[in-house]
C-alpha cells in the first residue's frame, strides 16, 4: 500500500507539475507570439564599370572591409592613354580658340574702316562658335574619359565580407561582370511567417527578440519592417508536412543589433511582444 501511495503522489506531482506549464504558456502566449524563421542577409555582386584586365583583387573570401575600401584593380595602361588623348586634344581646341577670339575681335575693330568686308567678319565668328562647341564636345569626351580611368578601380559600397571571389588577377572581364560578391553587415533581416489567426495580432513597428539556437547567444532586439500583403502556402522548411498547406504572410523582422554571428539561412526563434506599441516615424 506505501508503494502504490508513492506512486500516486508521483503521478499526482507530475501531473500538477504539467497543468502548471500548460497553465503558464497560455497566460504567456496571451503577450508573445513566438515564430520561426532564418536569417536573410542581402549580398552585392561587385563588379567593374568598364572592361578590362584585372590586374588586383586584395581580399580573399571571408575578409571583412568597410565601405569605400578599395577591393580590386583593372590594368590602367590604355585608359590613362585614352586620357591623355582626350585632354591633348582639348589643350589644342583651346589654342586654336584663343587665335580665332583674338581674330574676330580685330576684324571687328576694322570693319568700320572698310579695310574688312562683312563677309570676314561673319566667316571669323562662324569659325570661334565652331571651336567653342568642338572644345565643349572634347571637354566632354575627356571628362568620360577621366571616368572610365577612375572607374577601373572597384570599392566596397557598404561593410561587409567577401563571401565569394568569381575571378582571379589575370582574368579579362567585361563592363559589369561579377568579380566578386559581398554579403552586407547591415541591415541583417529575419525571414518569418505566421498565420492568418494571428495575423492581426501583430503590426510594423511592433518588438521582437531573435535567438539562436547556441546555448549563452546574445539576444537580438529588432522590430517588424514589413508584412507581406500576399498569403502563401508555408513554405517546407519552415513547418511540418501538415501544416504546409497552410497559408500564411511573410514577415520581414529587421534587426536592430546585428554582429558577426548571424549567417546567411541560420535558423532563429522570434519572439513578438504583443504589448509592445508601433514605434512611431517608422521608415520600413
Amino acid at each position: 500500500m506505501k508503494r502504490i501511495f508513492l506512486i500516486l503522489l508521483a503521478l499526482l506531482i507530475v501531473g500538477a507539475a504539467i497543468a502548471i506549464y500548460r497553465y503558464r504558456q497560455r497566460e504567456e502566449n496571451k503577450h508573445q507570439l513566438v515564430l520561426y524563421g532564418n536569417v536573410d542577409i542581402r549580398q552585392v555582386d561587385l563588379g567593374f564599370r568598364v572592361g578590362g584586365l584585372v590586374e588586383g583583387l586584395f581580399y580573399d573570401e571571408g575578409d571583412e572591409v568597410t565601405a569605400g575600401t578599395l577591393v580590386g584593380v583593372l590594368d590602367k595602361r590604355i585608359y590613362a592613354d585614352q586620357l591623355n588623348q582626350a585632354q591633348a586634344n582639348v589643350n589644342s581646341i583651346q589654342a586654336n580658340l584663343q587665335n580665332a577670339v583674338k581674330l574676330a575681335q580685330r576684324r571687328k575693330e576694322l570693319i568700320g574702316s572698310g579695310s574688312v568686308s562683312q563677309e570676314d567678319l561673319d566667316d571669323a565668328q562662324s569659325n570661334q562658335s565652331i571651336l567653342e562647341a568642338n572644345l565643349e564636345q572634347a571637354q566632354a569626351a575627356a571628362n568620360v574619359a577621366q571616368d572610365n580611368l577612375f572607374f577601373t578601380e572597384m570599392f566596397a559600397p557598404t561593410d561587409g565580407f567577401i563571401l565569394t571571389r568569381i575571378r582571379e588577377p589575370g582574368s579579362v572581364v567585361r563592363e559589369g561582370d561579377p568579380v566578386c560578391t559581398l554579403s552586407i553587415k547591415s541591415p541583417i533581416w529575419i525571414r518569418a511567417f505566421v498565420n492568418e489567426v494571428n495575423l492581426g495580432r501583430i503590426f510594423p513597428g511592433m518588438l521582437a527578440e531573435v535567438f539562436i539556437d547556441t546555448p549563452g547567444s546574445t539576444v537580438y532586439h529588432g522590430h517588424i519592417g514589413f508584412i507581406s500583403p500576399v498569403s502563401e502556402f508555408t513554405p517546407k522548411t519552415v513547418e511540418t508536412t501538415q501544416l504546409r498547406t497552410d497559408l500564411v504572410y511573410r514577415l520581414r523582422i529587421i534587426i536592430d543589433n546585428p554582429d558577426k554571428y548571424l549567417r546567411q539561412g541560420m535558423p532563429v526563434t522570434v519572439k513578438l511582444n504583443l504589448d509592445g506599441h508601433p514605434r512611431r516615424n517608422n521608415r520600413e
